[in-house]
């Protein structure tokens, strides 16, 4: 088909990633960000292999592994002793699946979209809030509106464009996270060397590596009732992870004391039942969280989203119109998004059951034993 012209509703990981690919395919890509800059926030996340093949299709994947850190391996630790349960190799990432696994900063990758999807003609407008989408035209808070032959919904798990789809609100999962970038000291600079994480009952620590290892991005998980807001920026105070981390493994204490007095974030973990399908009136259609908005504890949301954005350019790229390339794109990446999904939720029982000591001993259902690092994004028939 002719190359068509194709609207982004959001700015984040997974929409810039679609703009580049569409890009990179001929077709004219502008991204519609709510926010007053193009700009993320400081939290790292995952790359696993599955997702940094979407970034060898963009020629992106030297830069992205040199600003983040490639692990040799990780380790899973019980809450109380800090004993290891289990073993997680990962220095041989590229050996198997042809792609390094790679934690960043996300603040870091985000810089390295924005400047590639500039230099590629992509248009990136600020300021941007979507408030209504009528056919593939986006209506702006400010009454603007971005007409387009496709309207892509990227706009994360509260998307406005998801409504046409479905008008229920995300909902809250029971599970609450605070979150805070860490300066590595003496006291965690095993913990930087051994990423991973200490499981308990009804909670989880995360920790890992970004820029150098100079920073740790930490995760405290709970399951806690009463309090549901989702947000990146709502400030939280220390003493909580105090009281609900108590009697917790001196490792797990010293995360704790590292945190910064102003550096803590708090946020309710909200998600999304799957969709039956992702595409509306043939020229509308979700990618990312806006489509499969999931929890985070397989680490795949940024892989699904960067998954995705691929598959949409070549499924898009290879059809003979914008209906059949949508039908393709939604054919192909459906199924394995709404497993994962589906998958990562139940992984947050697993990993916080009464009995923790058991985990290391049982069948691991995480994304190795599930096969999710074989994806490749490059290949798989559109």
């Amino acid at each position: 088909m002719d190359k068509a012209r194709v609207t982004i509703v959001g700015g984040g990981i997974g929409g810039l990633t679609a703009a580049i690919a569409l890009a990179q395919n001929g077709f004219s890509a502008t991204v519609l960000e709510v926010a007053p800059a193009f700009g993320e926030v400081g939290a790292g996340l995952t790359l696993a292999p599955n997702a940094m093949k979407a970034y060898l299709a963009l020629d992106m994947a030297d830069a992205v592994a040199q600003a983040g850190v490639e692990p040799a391996r990780q380790r899973i630790q019980h809450w109380e002793d800090g004993r290891v349960l289990r073993v997680l190799e990962r220095g041989d990432m590229r050996q198997i699946y042809g792609a390094p696994y790679v934690y960043i900063h996300r603040a870091d990758l985000h810089a390295i979209l924005v400047t590639e999807a500039r230099r590629r003609g992509v248009r990136l407008e600020s300021d941007a809030g979507v408030v209504a989408v009528e056919g593939a035209c986006a209506v702006l808070h400010d009454g603007r509106r971005i007409e387009g032959d496709i309207l892509i919904g990227a706009d994360g798990v509260k998307s406005v464009v998801r409504r046409a789809f479905d008008p229920a609100p995300p909902h809250f999962t029971g599970h609450v996270a605070w979150r805070a970038v860490v300066p590595v000291t003496g006291d965690l600079a095993d913990l930087v060397s051994w990423p991973g994480m200490h499981i308990g009952p009804r909670r989880m620590v995360v920790r890992y590596p970004v820029r150098g290892g100079t920073m740790m991005n930490t995760v405290f998980f709970a399951r806690q009732s009463g309090w549901t807001e989702d947000g990146w920026s709502i400030r939280a105070d220390r003493s909580e992870l105090d009281g609900v981390f108590t009697g917790w493994a001196p490792e797990v204490q010293a995360m704790i004391a590292a945190v910064p007095a102003d550096g803590l974030y708090k946020w309710a973990i909200n998600a999304r039942q799957p969709l039956p399908g992702w595409i509306l009136d043939d020229r509308v259609a979700l990618l990312g969280d806006a489509a499969h908005g999931m929890t985070p504890f397989l680490g795949q949301g940024a892989a699904c989203a960067v998954e995705d954005a691929i598959v949409l350019a070549r499924a898009l790229s290879a059809s003979a119109s914008v209906a059949e390339g949508l039908k393709r794109y939604e054919a192909a990446r459906l199924e394995r998004a709404t497993f994962i999904q589906l998958e990562s939720n139940a992984n947050a029982d697993r990993m916080q059951a009464d009995e923790t000591e058991l985990f290391g001993l049982q069948a691991l259902r995480n994304e190795d034993s599930l096969g999710l690092f074989h994806y490749d994004c490059r290949t798989v028939p559109v």
